[in-house]
């Protein structure tokens, strides 16, 4: 060894440098111009340095020599054990795994063999292919739930297994069913869990329609229906008006101007063209400020105009401007007086705005009176809101709850198109959670105001309903009087 480090480093004395001088050298040793003439350095560091790097060289060249066998064993090693613990992980990287297994493998058999150990868990060595097979497939179908549940595993896993899987004899039909169990995915038909869902919200009598069965139209909001409405029928009961407010606190304003005012603002809504939401809303917030809330005959209008500009608000798309209440008042009111009236009525309401009124069940109610029908009539829905809207302007059913009101005038709307039949069935019973029997005082009542019985001058919601895009709904009364029907 010490004789070659010598002829080495005789060698390195010699030989001239092979390597690249750059242009701050050759200045730095005086070279100028094109060709660069060969000259040895004259730096003993330079000498030091390649007489270290040719001893190391041939050191490394005769340690790679003598250990050649047992190097690329322990290269082929280190590479089967990189491939092992890929095949541990989850979550792996197809195109590197896919090279390792190439440079792994040889011929395609030898890498088929590898691509089965890799996909599925490593099994001892058995003599007969078939056997192996087996079981290998056994274990895929046993993790087949656990995969399946994981498809974006499997989509990574197969581009490997046919990039390496050349011999079908080989690779199986292990790797073959799983491609097949990714690819189809465990979902469940969509009309199974429809009709499911459809047989919940179902009731266990089967003379009892079911209104939520339309699950495709999310305008109608099947699938939450019942769970909105269970909710609504509880918050009726709260923040509603006191039914005594114009004996107990009301003194300069009377049921008679309270009513005044309601059928100004239907023409109001009408001029407008608010949504019914609103008027029902503006009717409620009015009732509730003056529940509690002292006021002169000379606000009260202000007040009526501010409660529809809250609830225009609240309803309407594109609401009505402040200047536009204003001016429909005939500017009896200045912009400054409605906008403190409005902070007046909210800091009293608190802001809550959201209540149920009767338009909101009489959505419902409609839906379950036409549920028999094959074509809707829009005599009966234009009759029973025609019938409600009746009761905004009469102070004396505030004493009624707003699902009340809504039932009864369903039912007598059925009543006045057709007196052949009972206008009540389980159907409506079920929706409104009223019988017949409970709604006699609110139906009379009602019947009443249809009739017109105590001559009230208050025309605006009739005249209304006398129109033609109403189907003159108005202008309809039943022949026999309800009243008989709850003789029966």
């Amino acid at each position: 060894m010490q004789n070659m480090n010598k002829e080495n480093a005789t060698a390195a004395k010699v030989e001239e440098p092979t390597s690249r001088i750059t242009r701050a050298r050759a200045k730095a040793l005086g070279i100028s111009g094109g060709v660069l003439p060969s000259a040895k350095p004259t730096f003993k560091l330079e000498e030091q340095r390649a007489h270290k790097v040719n001893s190391k060289r041939a050191a490394g060249e005769n340690k790679a020599s003598m250990t050649a066998t047992s190097g690329l064993h322990h290269k082929r090693r280190a590479v089967l054990k990189d491939v092992t613990n890929i095949s541990e992980n989850a979550n792996i990287n197809c195109n590197n795994f896919a090279k390792v297994q190439v440079t792994a493998c040889g011929p395609p058999k030898k890498m088929a063999k590898v691509a089965a150990d890799v996909s599925v868990e490593t099994l001892p060595a058995e003599d007969d292919v078939k056997s192996k097979l087996a079981e290998e497939l056994s274990k895929i179908r046993m993790v087949e739930p656990q995969e399946i549940s994981l498809p974006v595993t499997l989509k990574e896993r197969e581009p490997v297994k046919l990039s390496i899987c050349h011999n079908t004899d080989d690779c199986g039909e292990a790797d073959m069913i799983l491609s097949e169990d990714a690819s189809k995915k465990p979902t469940r038909p969509l009309n199974t869990e429809e009709n499911k869902l459809c047989q919940d919200l179902q009731s266990d009598d089967p003379c009892i329609i079911n209104i939520d069965a339309n699950l495709k139209d999310p305008r109608v909001c099947s699938l939450y229906a019942p769970d909105i409405y269970n909710r609504i029928h509880v918050k009726e009961l709260d923040q509603r008006p006191k039914t005594t407010y114009m004996e107990n606190l009301q003194q300069d304003i009377t049921p008679n101007m309270r009513g005044i005012l309601i059928d100004w603002l239907v023409e109001v809504s009408e001029e407008y063209k608010l949504v019914p939401d609103t008027l029902y809303l503006t009717v409620d917030l009015i009732d509730r400020f003056l529940s509690q809330n002292y006021i002169q005959k000379q606000k009260l209008q202000l007040l009526g105009v501010t409660c529809m500009l809250i609830a225009s608000k609240y309803e309407e798309i594109c609401a009505p401007r402040v200047e536009e209440f204003c001016f429909i008042t005939d500017n009896t009111y200045t912009k400054r007086e409605v906008l403190e009236m409005e902070s007046r009525v909210l800091n009293f309401l608190h802001f809550q705005l959201s209540v149920p009124t009767t338009k909101t069940f009489l959505r419902r109610y409609i839906q379950a009176a036409q549920a028999s029908y094959k074509v809707s009539c829009l005599e009966l829905e234009f009759l029973a809101n025609y019938l409600a809207e009746l009761t905004l302007v009469e102070y004396d059913f505030l004493k009624f709850l707003p699902s009340l009101v809504a039932a009864s005038a369903v039912f007598l709307a059925r009543w006045t198109l057709n007196q052949s039949e009972h206008p009540w069935n389980p159907t409506l019973e079920h929706y409104t959670r009223y019988k017949a029997s409970e709604l006699k005082c609110t139906v009379l009542a009602l019947e009443d105001l249809q009739m017109n019985t105590n001559g009230c001058s208050l025309n605006a919601i009739r005249e209304k309903y006398r129109q033609q895009k109403f189907k003159k709904v108005a202008t309809l009364s039943p022949t026999e009087r309800v009243e008989s029907l709850f003789r029966r």
